[in-house]
């Protein structure tokens, strides 16, 4: 059972400004009801250009029915410039804190929020970028490193709590673990972290060292490797010849295959054989 403050139950059992606005300035939708929480806010604008109406419509649990509930209040009143300023962790301190599992729902909110001042000024949405990393959950590494960054995080457990980020299968924790690793080492004595790749330019760099580095070496001893697929930093591949035969296949993946495209594509690429 989560502990939960006066104030979130009595915003999850008396939630203020339930429903839509008429005639909205701004609309922002969040999340999808297949992960378990999501989120549509509207507001209007007065004749001063201050939010006198903002209304939310949630699907999702207490936490994410009295965040919602939350940030409608502490948003009218406000000009676009200043609700803009309002964050996760505002949202929570309204509602005198939020379970740390429960994190997420502030998030959701603060999310929303974001994308209904967009719409309000016509602007495209702001397009967080990179990899999928959790696939439970369709989290990207731009995601973690955001949240990690702005709420100071630490472990994958916290991560879990701000963004749901490997709450599912857990396969995932290994690349989030890097993430924080990588944030919290900006400025400590750690190698330089090289600029991120896109997907296109990832695959096509693996497609190249396979092509000019690595199956050149194999062939000579009467092997070959084939590309099956590459899903995030896992490069799934397929030895051919004397190399699927060999008893010291495994040790050519890692040592060698693996080895070599680290050093020339990425050091977060893992290497591993389709049978």
């Amino acid at each position: 059972m989560w502990e939960y403050t006066d104030k979130v139950k009595e915003h999850f059992i008396n939630p203020r400004n339930v429903g839509e606005v008429e005639n909205p300035d701004g609309v922002g939708e969040v999340g999808s009801m297949a992960c378990g929480d999501a989120l549509k806010l509207s507001f209007k604008l007065d004749e001063n250009e201050r939010i006198k109406e903002a209304k939310f419509q949630t699907f999702g649990c207490a936490s994410a029915i009295a965040s919602s509930s939350a940030m409608t209040e502490m948003m009218i009143g406000k000009t676009i410039e200043e609700a803009e300023k309002i964050t996760n962790d505002d949202i929570a301190d309204y509602l005198g804190g939020l379970p740390k599992e429960k994190m997420h729902c502030s998030v959701l909110g603060r999310d929303a929020l974001e994308k209904a001042i967009y719409c309000y000024r016509g602007e495209d949405e702001k397009v967080i970028d990179g990899n999928i990393v959790c696939e439970c959950f369709g989290v990207t590494d731009k995601e973690i490193e955001r949240a990690v960054t702005e709420n100071h995080l630490k472990t994958i457990e916290e991560v879990t709590n701000y963004v749901k980020a490997g709450g599912g299968c857990e396969n995932c924790h290994e690349d989030i673990q890097k993430i924080i690793d990588e944030i919290n080492n900006k400025g400590a004595d750690a190698a330089p972290i090289k600029k991120e790749l896109t997907n296109i330019q990832k695959i096509r760099l693996i497609e190249e060292t396979l092509e000019r580095e690595i199956k050149p070496a194999l062939q000579k001893d009467g092997g070959n490797i084939e590309l099956i697929d590459v899903d995030g930093n896992r490069v799934l591949v397929k030895l051919i010849g004397t190399c699927a035969t060999c008893k010291a296949s495994q040790l050519t993946l890692k040592n060698y295959v693996e080895a070599r495209l680290q050093e020339m594509v990425t050091s977060d690429l893992i290497v591993e054989e389709v049978k």
